[in-house]
């Protein structure tokens, strides 16, 4: 019993950070740009209540958490999101460049959560395994940022990716980028749950990705790993 509740622990406390305070840094973001829509909503919040979405936050992720304990004893992937913070693009300056700003805030915080997760590792994180230190929360806490910041830079809106390229690209493209957006939720879980099957060296490559930008993160932290590979994916 002992063992399943820090598993939950494990799993659940660094998912609810790191999305929690990703949908804040949207709003703040918005808000530094002219638009109070989400604060006038009450969604410029620290409280992860405020950012529950019924299926995304809750039934979704539960189902995969219970079912990956059950069967497997341990939990090896999880999915899910947050109620996303309204934005009135209408009230910047430049709605589609701001918008893409607005969105960027969102992985640029999940990033700067890792870094700080990195500053509290011990030093000598690169002499051993990082599980074995002893820092399990530290490690899942900076996995989950990562993870979530790397998958939502990817270019489909309406993940903040998605949104960054409807921001730079140009106009007539952008227009034609956007309308994906209706069906973006069904592309992202296909992606999820077909792309490993489908796409050769999926896997291997985003578990590269993460492994990479955490290795980048523990160097930006001070810790002196030279050439050592760290792997915790």
């Amino acid at each position: 019993m002992s063992d399943l509740i820090l598993q939950l622990a494990l799993a659940v406390i660094p998912a609810i950070l790191a999305i929690t305070l990703h949908e804040a840094a949207h709003g703040y973001a918005a808000l530094a740009l002219g638009d109070d829509t989400a604060r006038n909503a009450g969604r410029l919040s620290l409280n992860p209540l405020r950012h529950v979405d019924r299926v995304g936050t809750i039934l979704l992720p539960g189902f995969l958490l219970i079912s990956q304990l059950l069967l497997a004893g341990r939990i090896y992937f999880m999915f899910g999101w947050a109620k996303p913070v309204p934005v009135a693009a209408w009230k910047f300056r430049n709605p589609r460049r701001y918008m893409a700003v607005v969105a960027i805030a969102g992985p640029a915080m999940n990033f700067f959560l890792a870094w700080l997760g990195a500053l509290l590792l011990p030093s000598d994180v690169a002499d051993s395994s990082l599980v074995s230190l002893g820092a399990d929360f530290l490690v899942s806490f900076i996995l989950f940022n990562v993870v979530l910041g790397l998958f939502n830079l990817l270019p489909i809106p309406p993940l903040d990716g998605g949104r960054i390229a409807v921001g730079v690209l140009p106009l007539a493209l952008a227009r034609r980028w956007a309308q994906l957006e209706r069906f973006g939720i069904l592309l992202v879980l296909l992606l999820i749950f077909f792309g490993p099957r489908l796409i050769p060296g999926f896997d291997d490559g985003f578990a590269s990705l993460v492994n990479g930008a955490i290795k980048l993160l523990l160097r930006l932290a001070g810790h002196d790993i030279g050439e050592a590979d760290v792997h915790i994916v």
